[in-house]
């Protein structure tokens, strides 16, 4: 699990995706319920090969549990 630090705080990466489709779908789901997200490398992953460069969702440490939750 990565930590990137920002001015959000600390962001660690949730999951990552393969799929666009996918990442935004996750990434609606935890904005709609309050949950920070960041969706890293989805440039990279539209110009090169998702599995190079998979979309990386990152949330704050604090919410991880919850969106553990949400995603189940």
């Amino acid at each position: 699990m990565e930590i990137v630090r920002n001015n959000s705080g600390s962001l660690i990466e949730l999951l990552t995706c393969e799929d666009r489709m996918q990442a935004e779908m996750i990434f609606s789901i935890l904005e709609e319920n309050g949950i920070f997200c960041v969706m890293h490398d989805e440039y990279m992953a539209a110009i090169y090969t998702p599995i190079a460069f998979p979309i990386r969702l990152m949330i704050r440490e604090e919410d991880l549990e919850r969106a553990k939750a949400l995603l189940e």
